[in-house]
């Protein structure tokens, strides 16, 4: 019988409900674990040992190393963790992602867990309508673990039956015995394969169920093992393109120590195969592994384990070489890194609304880091004396201004979709607050351009500024510093942290010098100690910083209010 449409829509169907129940367990599995995965990751210290452990308990607890990259990337952004100790957790999601592999060779193909899957969806599906998040959470995941395993038993079924269908299996001996050049051959369509799929686990799935099919051999399964191991760090380089540059750093890191551990792996193929097949018969009860296709299964999770581990045993010690060697091919280039760019939440989302959050909120925090940089452009245009210079910086402040409206943009519906999913009280509160303090911040980027427009029609009207007008709008300036260091010391500090008393000061101090400008310029007017003209863009400027230190307050007023 011949293999037709609705066959390989059958197979392709598989793998689909295979991939949607891993991807459901996978994100079930990171809320339930909430928190606590990011408490991880955060005590980590410069120790590269406990980061691989780190990084294979998180990736074994989620089920995605994708998952746990994106975790790291965010916490190298937020300074949380250096480049090197990224490097350890990366290493340690390498391990981390095997368990899948085991769990999938040991229940898939040891234990019917097609007949239990049914009864574990009416175990999990109660759960589903709790109203309880978290009894919910654990419904999602006991049905994604169902599903998972009832798409592998789809997966099984829907291959081509060799016995009925021999000329698949010669198309394939075709390509069976060119040597070292099959290997490459077959390494290079699991790496195709994993990129197309999106996920190592699900391609290492589809090889443990060729397998087991007598599709193919141990030997050309372990080259498709190798190549998903390159597969999944091409994935992640390519979402890296539009991220920041320690993003690009950890994919590069990522690639760097998987592709020199599959060139020596490569070397020793072989003889690395032989031990392997050894180890699984006289130590796990197997089969030899390259006549027995049943025993295919576990000894390919062995391969693939050990490879790992021995990866990381052996390139633990070239952690900081590494780094140098990426520094390198991804250096910081001013002209590129400019300040309005996303710098976290850019590097990819998880699936929790908290991580979703903590993302959030470093992002912001860099969105008032980079705004109160372009208040610096304003303080510096103003003191500035020569026009060419001045006209620099105009255009600085105009672009960078345009800029901050798109990040605004980026962050506020980067925050709508994270409302839409379920979030509890606390973390409604937040999202509001977020919400609150984007259009804030943005606010301040809107005052720092009218200032420069300001300065613009006082050189353009060559309204002169006595020098005591110039000393009063720098004391007002400094005022203003003070307000948006204060504003961001917050915006990195916990709800909890915030100091609103110290904001709250700062503004009262910029709130009374305004009040005294105000005063003495419309008493300075009627003296006529300067210009009409000089007198109307000085009142606006310094009206503009007190706009500035509302803003301010503002932002960290939408902290206080979470409770």
């Amino acid at each position: 019988m011949d293999y037709g449409l609705a066959d390989i829509l059958r197979l392709i169907g598989s793998l689909g409900l295979f991939l949607y129940g891993m991807k459901l367990m996978s994100e079930a599995l990171q809320k339930v674990a909430g928190d606590k995965m990011r408490s991880i990751l955060a005590a980590m210290t410069s120790n590269r040992v406990k980061g691989v452990f780190t990084g294979v308990l998180i990736t074994a607890l989620i089920q995605s190393s994708s998952a746990t990259t994106v975790m790291v990337v965010s916490f190298v952004n937020a300074g949380l963790l250096s480049l090197v100790e990224s490097v350890g957790v990366i290493m340690g999601a390498n391990i981390g992602t095997t368990v899948t592999a085991w769990l999938i060779s040991i229940l898939g193909f040891k234990v019917s867990m097609s007949a239990i899957s049914l009864p574990l969806i009416g175990l999990g599906l109660p759960f589903l309508f709790s109203q309880n998040r978290s009894k919910k959470n654990w419904g999602e995941l006991i049905m994604g673990f169902a599903l998972l395993f009832i798409g592998l038993q789809f997966l099984k079924t829907s291959m081509p039956d060799i016995k009925n269908n021999p000329e698949i299996l010669n198309f394939l001996t075709n390509y069976t015995d060119m040597g070292f050049a099959t290997t490459l051959l077959f390494m290079g369509i699991g790496t195709l394969l994993t990129i197309l799929i999106q996920s190592s686990s699900a391609t290492m799935a589809l090889t443990l169920v060729m397998c087991n099919s007598g599709w193919i051999s141990f030997e050309i399964a372990a080259a498709m093992v190798l190549g998903e191991n390159i597969g999944t760090t091409i994935t992640a380089n390519l979402a890296a393109m539009i991220a920041n540059t320690s993003a690009k750093r950890a994919a590069r890191a990522h690639l760097i120590f998987n592709s020199i551990g599959v060139i020596w792996m490569l070397l020793v193929l072989p003889y690395f195969l032989d031990a392997t097949a050894w180890v699984s018969q006289n130590f796990f009860g197997q089969g030899d592994a390259f006549t027995d296709a049943a025993a295919v299964p576990v000894t390919l999770s062995l391969f693939h384990t050990g490879f790992n581990i021995l990866n990381v045993l052996l390139m633990i010690w070239f952690a900081k070489f590494i780094v140098k060697v990426v520094t390198t091919l991804v250096p910081v280039r001013e002209d590129v890194e400019e300040e309005f760019k996303l710098q976290h939440i850019k590097t990819g989302t998880l699936s929790t609304p908290e991580a979703n959050l903590f993302l959030a909120k470093k992002e912001i925090s860099t969105y008032a880091k980079s705004t109160k940089k372009m208040f610096g452009y304003a303080k510096q245009a103003f003191n500035e004396t020569n026009d060419k210079s001045f006209n620099k910086l105009f255009d600085k402040i105009n672009q960078r201004e345009d800029e901050s409206d798109d990040m605004e943009i980026e962050i506020a519906n980067f925050l709508t979709s994270v409302s839409e999913t379920r979030l509890s009280k606390e973390n409604s509160e937040r999202v509001r607050a977020y919400f609150k303090m984007v259009s804030d911040i943005e606010s301040v980027g809107d005052s720092a351009l009218n200032l420069a427009k300001a300065m613009k029609r006082k050189r353009d009207q060559k309204a002169w500024f006595p020098q005591e007008l110039r000393d009063n709008i720098n004391k007002m300036f400094d005022l203003i510093d003070n307000a948006l260091d204060m504003m961001l010391d917050n915006t990195t500090k916990d709800f909890s942290e915030v100091n609103v008393k110290k904001a709250w000061e700062i503004e009262r101090e910029i709130n009374d010098y305004r009040t005294a400008l105000k005063t003495e310029h419309l008493a300075n007017v009627e003296e006529k100690k300067y210009k009409y003209q000089a007198g109307i863009i000085y009142n606006d400027m310094f009206c503009e910083c007190e706009k500035i230190g509302d803003y301010c307050i503002n932002v960290s007023e939408a902290m206080n209010e979470v409770k």
